[in-house]
């Protein structure tokens, strides 16, 4: 994918890995699982604290749909594990997404504002659903924290598409 291009609906997830809040790995995308995929700026956004509890909430309607939920961001390992700790999240959470991991995903990047912010460019908000055959299901990239998609709406609209056997949309060129 060239530097700056978007994942198109239909391609192919790609695979990706980092490290896991509590130790392992956590690999993004892959055939077998539906999956959805939630990239969070890090520790210094409050919305994406505040998205995160909605996906909170709603983690166990997604189990119930046989959805794995993932969220993942650029912040260091300090910065994940304290959070996720203060939060209490239940999904798993990856950190230290790197530049390159950012641009296959065709995520926004941004500059710290200052050092208080963060210490390291980060991704804007992305959305991916990643179906049972490793296919781009859903795409939503933002370039700001306060532009995500209703999660519940989300789960209905995976559900509804999985029930009716719907095709992957905004395939043609």
């Amino acid at each position: 994918m060239a530097p700056g291009s978007k994942l198109q609906a239909g391609s192919e997830f790609p695979a990706l890995s980092m490290p896991k809040v509590g130790g392992g790995e956590l690999t993004l995308g892959g055939p077998g699982r539906w999956q959805a995929i939630v990239i969070y700026r890090g520790k210094h956004c409050p919305l994406c604290r505040k998205y995160l509890k909605s996906l909170d909430n709603l983690l166990d309607e997604f189990a119930k749909a046989d959805i794995g939920v993932i969220a993942a961001s650029a912040d260091p390992s300090e910065k994940a594990e304290t959070e996720a700790a203060e939060e209490g999240w239940r999904f798993p959470i990856g950190y230290g997404l790197t530049l390159e991991q950012m641009r296959t995903l065709g995520l926004y990047i941004s500059d710290p504002r200052s050092p208080q912010e963060t210490d390291r460019p980060f991704a804007e908000p992305g959305l991916f659903v990643v179906n049972a055959d490793g296919k781009v299901q859903v795409v939503d990239i933002s370039n700001a924290p306060y532009a995500r998609p209703d999660l519940a709406g989300l789960l209905s609209g995976i559900k509804n598409t999985r029930e009716k056997n719907n095709p992957i949309r905004g395939t043609k060129s």
